[in-house]
């Protein structure tokens, strides 16, 4: 049986702010095999969801959405809720880059709760090469945003998933932090970047 993280309490999530408390987070988590597809099987928590394509923005709700999700273990999730923005993002952009880097980063995630080390590392790898290019000044806002340089997120990536970390044998469909790090500026969280964006 599935539990309803948005009814229960969140396991893990103790000391992880959220930007968009109000939002609920998705009655699962989904690994690949685990439970329904979110959006193909008809049981799946974003069965005919209507896609979101927001603004391809470091502060728009769809990117604070990917960071909660992200925060909270939820891998599947975030990857596509960024990816929605990576495609209206403009080709060739240092966002658009970002954006692949946290797709990849999700990804990892994934692979990390699957036990599947090998794909954990090359996701975490590409994830780096990606994060590793945005080091220049003019880049400074995705530190803001992100909470740390994107070359110390790249490091602290691929750490983990070197390393995969020991996981607790969760309840199917609960979520499970595997980056003992967060995203994102902890002023910046219960909304107060979202709010001041609108």
């Amino acid at each position: 049986m599935l539990i309803n993280i948005a009814t229960s309490r969140t396991v893990g999530s103790v000391g992880r702010p959220r930007f968009l408390p109000d939002r609920s987070f998705p009655a699962y988590a989904y690994l690949p095999g685990k439970g329904p597809h979110p959006v193909r099987d008809p049981s799946g928590h974003s069965y005919r969801a209507q896609p979101i394509r927001g603004v391809a923005s470091l502060d728009s709700e769809e990117f604070a959405w990917g960071q909660d999700l992200f925060n909270h273990g939820y891998y599947w999730e975030a990857h596509e809720a960024w990816e929605g923005l990576w495609h209206v993002s403009d080709r060739g952009s240092p966002l658009r880059a970002l954006l692949k880097a946290l797709i990849l980063l999700s990804a990892s995630g994934v692979k990390i709760r699957e036990g599947k080390r090998a794909p954990a590392m090359r996701h975490a790898g590409r994830a780096g090469g990606l994060l590793r290019q945005l080091t220049t000044a003019s880049h400074d806002q995705f530190a803001c945003t992100l909470g740390m340089l994107p070359a110390r997120l790249a490091e602290l990536a691929e750490a983990t998933a070197d390393t995969m970390p020991a996981l607790r044998k969760s309840a199917r469909g609960e979520p499970e932090q595997v980056f003992e790090f967060f995203l994102g500026n902890p002023r910046s969280f219960s909304g107060e970047r979202h709010q001041a964006a609108k």
